[in-house]
């Protein structure tokens, strides 16, 4: 059996499948960049590495099959894969950065979610980890796009813990505020947005480490967790108390 971490090249992802790996667990790497999900298996024991986007059918089925002919099943599916947004608001976001974001943040997980549950149905035990976001307890933590998105993320995460959770299936989601990845890497920020969304971060406190949402996410998915379902996590330092 396996664990299947898709963006799993770098940053939460990264973290979380060598976590997994620590544990003896093998992990199936999933992730657009060939060389991060490579470097991440490296670090692994027992790994396989698929790489594509996630918002395509064909690749969720690749990384299913994967799971399947390498490991023989699968245990846990983490959906971490995600992008960043511009922080442009809802008057000025384009039709490309909103689909992208939707399909990416919110559509591939969905997909991937519903090409796993046949095989955790067949077994009758499994957990399902989404990693949603502050801003998806929140109306300010991002533009429009990803907010939209991360709230997706908590409800897709709530309509699968309610439906399969008389089968054996776990679904919960962490919350990470803030953390020391590079998914703003390369953004231009919108400039009404940024200005408009800034002042309300002030409570954000400080950065947290992949490392840190990593162990939320394995206690989640562990037996040690087996009465926890639909949660909504948050790691952010206390953020969503404020």
């Amino acid at each position: 059996m396996s664990v299947i971490v898709t963006g799993a090249g770098s940053g939460i992802g990264r973290a979380t499948a060598l976590a997994f790996a620590a544990q003896g667990m093998p992990v199936v790497i999933a992730d657009l960049d060939a060389e991060g999900a490579e470097r991440t298996a490296e670090g692994c024991a027992k790994a396989v590495a698929v790489v594509g986007d996630l918002s395509e059918q064909e690749v969720v089925d690749r990384v299913v099959a994967s799971a399947v002919a390498e490991f023989g099943g699968i245990d846990v599916l983490v959906n971490n894969a995600g992008v960043m947004d511009t922080m442009s608001l809802a008057a000025t976001v384009g039709d490309a950065e909103w689909e992208r974001v939707i399909r990416v943040n919110l559509t591939a997980p969905f997909m991937m979610s519903r090409a796993v549950l046949p095989y955790l149905l067949e077994r009758g035990k499994g957990a399902i980890v989404n990693v949603a976001s502050e801003a998806g307890l929140r109306g300010g933590a991002a533009g429009t796009a990803y907010t939209v998105s991360k709230h997706g993320v908590v409800g897709l995460t709530r309509s699968l813990a309610a439906a399969y959770r008389d089968r054996g299936i776990r679904t919960n989601a962490v919350a990470p505020g803030g953390v020391a990845t590079s998914i703003m890497s390369g953004l231009t920020l919108d400039e009404e947005g940024a200005r408009t969304l800034t002042p309300l971060h002030g409570a954000a406190g400080r950065m947290a480490q992949p490392e840190e949402i990593a162990a939320a996410i394995v206690f989640l998915a562990s037996d040690a967790a087996s009465n926890v379902n639909g949660v909504i996590l948050p790691v952010d330092g206390g953020w969503s108390s404020v």
